[in-house]
């Protein structure tokens, strides 16, 4: 697998091998070692069909950034109705409502 990748790397930062003709790549992919149906998913620029071969997927993950503290505290300043203690102070009350 580590020579697809490299090879995958050097097409992206190769504008000459990324442009080369068919043939010139056919070439390139005979002299890295890379399984012929592995070669056949490159040459028809198929991602889908290298992932297969792969065994991999596109992973995507975001990150939001949580609140800031001070904002937690003046929520709870504001609304004293909701108890200030969020979750924890759901679960504890859980806690001992299954303890009694």
């Amino acid at each position: 697998m580590s020579n697809v990748i490299d090879f995958l790397e050097r097409l992206g930062q190769d504008a000459q091998l990324r442009d080369a003709p068919q043939e010139d790549l056919e070439l390139a992919l005979a002299s890295a070692w890379i399984d012929p149906e592995l070669q056949a998913a490159i040459l028809a620029k198929d991602q889908k069909q290298l992932e297969v071969l792969l065994g991999s997927v596109n992973v995507c993950c975001m990150v939001n950034p949580g609140k800031e503290d001070d904002d937690e505290e003046e929520d709870a300043e504001e609304n004293p109705s909701r108890g200030g203690g969020g979750i924890t102070t759901h679960l504890a009350s859980r806690a001992m409502g299954s303890a009694a």
